[in-house]
């Protein structure tokens, strides 16, 4: 059966490898609002239930971390069965946690309907890469952007309805019409999902990146030192992204400008409302953005690049965050030089490991993003205790110490690892088919 579909995907148009992209990209839509909705709810639960907001952030920690620590385990039975099954269950329990949610009377319901959400989005989410990952290996570094700006910008035309809502009617229906509404798409998208051919050996690709010779298991990768310098840079970046998704919000209430209106280019809105609006798009662009100048310049210069924008970002947000038309514009920037990590680490995991088990292997990546939101709750600690400021030079520091690990340690540590011969035994190919290859 697999080698009956695998020649009927190698049989298809070169059209329908982007069909598959679109529709991963649409899935990622639909569960982005689980991750980048979140900051609208904490303060409505907070006032409704006196809990603290640390307590409440618990649930955002909860839902990252079953969201990329199980993305393994889930891109294990995508490599074996193939983006269907998993995506269909993944859309059952997104939905699931977000109506669980709209009736939380407790802060042990609210964790576990995180943990719920969490690991149906990460079931979403890794197929979703990997699928892409898959079919483009001749542009993993766009491929992987275009799918990841679905989640990255997909809550974007859907933050000013739920803010309404909230507003209008309560969290709890926001949570649950919302919540229904997105689990139904993710299923009708899993339907027409299929699995990508398994090239044969000696198919050509066409990629100005540089590629491994061999493919290798989820168990070897765990052995090679490059993949732990890649976990430590992917931490580094995503826990200061992490911290503004969760906090944004209680940011701008801190800085007293959360309901001021900002006019920018004639469009009036609060300046939190705006600055969610503008940085979903954002956060969404620079992911196939990057991705694409990383397949025209290589990975680690365009880590490098990111990252220092980033780390210089955030020290600006601190400094002059407090002006309501500043604090939107640069939030802006934070969120385009954060947002890239993934379609960045994804590709790179791909060149570095192969195609073959890209799913599991970049799932192994992805785990790191688990372990940034570890420090989400702490962030909240730090600032009241220190003050925001400490928050903002810790996340800063951090990239500032990826963006020199790109270019000192990983850099040449990966091309040592891709110059390793080809184990023959190993050995199938990362290329694509001429058909794919155009």
């Amino acid at each position: 059966m697999r080698q009956q579909n695998a020649l009927a995907a190698r049989s298809r148009p070169a059209s329908y490898r982007w069909t598959q992209l679109v529709l991963g990209i649409v899935g990622m839509a639909m569960i982005a609002n689980l991750q980048y909705g979140w900051t609208l709810f904490v303060d409505p639960i907070s006032a409704k239930y006196g809990w603290s907001r640390a307590a409440i952030q618990v649930a955002f920690t909860i839902f990252v971390v079953t969201e990329t620590w199980l993305v393994p385990i889930e891109g294990w039975f995508v490599d074996k069965f193939g983006p269907r099954p998993v995506v269909v269950v993944g859309g059952l329990l997104c939905g699931l946690g977000w109506v669980m949610n709209s009736y939380a009377d407790s802060l042990m319901v609210l964790y576990i309907s995180a943990a719920i959400s969490g690991i149906g989005a990460g079931a979403v989410y890794g197929t979703c890469v990997g699928n892409a990952l898959k079919w483009f290996p001749d542009r993993r570094g766009l491929a992987a952007g275009l799918t990841a700006a679905g989640f990255g910008a997909g809550s974007a035309v859907t933050i000013v309805p739920i803010s309404s809502m909230i507003r209008s009617s309560g969290y709890e229906s926001a949570f649950l019409y919302f919540g229904i509404g997105q689990g139904i798409i993710v299923i009708l998208v899993a339907l027409f999902l299929t699995r990508a051919p398994e090239h044969k050996k000696g198919d050509g690709v066409v990629a100005k990146v540089q590629q491994t010779k061999r493919e290798y298991r989820p168990s070897e990768v765990l052995r090679k030192p490059v993949f732990w310098v890649m976990y430590a840079m992917f931490v580094m970046v995503a826990a200061g992204g992490l911290m503004a998704t969760a906090q944004l919000g209680s940011i701008a209430k801190d800085f007293e400008i959360f309901d001021i209106d900002v006019n920018i280019m004639g469009l009036v809105l609060p300046a939190l409302t705006f600055a969610l609006a503008i940085d979903r798009v954002l956060n969404g662009l620079t992911r196939p953005f990057f991705g694409w100048v990383s397949d025209q310049i290589g990975r680690e210069p365009t880590m490098f690049i990111a990252f220092a924008i980033e780390a210089v970002g955030i020290l600006c947000l601190y400094q002059y965050g407090r002006d309501p038309v500043l604090f939107v514009i640069l939030t802006g920037i934070v969120f385009f030089a954060w947002g890239e990590i993934y379609s960045l680490f994804p590709s790179t995991c791909a060149d570095t490991f192969g195609t073959k088990y890209a799913t599991a292997n970049a799932g192994l990546l992805y785990t790191a993003k688990g372990t940034a939101s570890l420090l989400v709750p702490l962030s909240s600690v730090i600032a009241a205790s220190a003050g925001w400021h400490a928050v903002f030079i810790i996340a800063s520091a951090l990239n500032a110490t990826a963006a020199l690990m790109a270019w000192f340690v990983l850099r040449p540590m990966r091309r040592k690892q891709m110059n390793l011969p080809a184990d023959d035994e190993s050995l199938s190919s990362v290329g694509a088919s001429p058909l794919y290859a155009k």
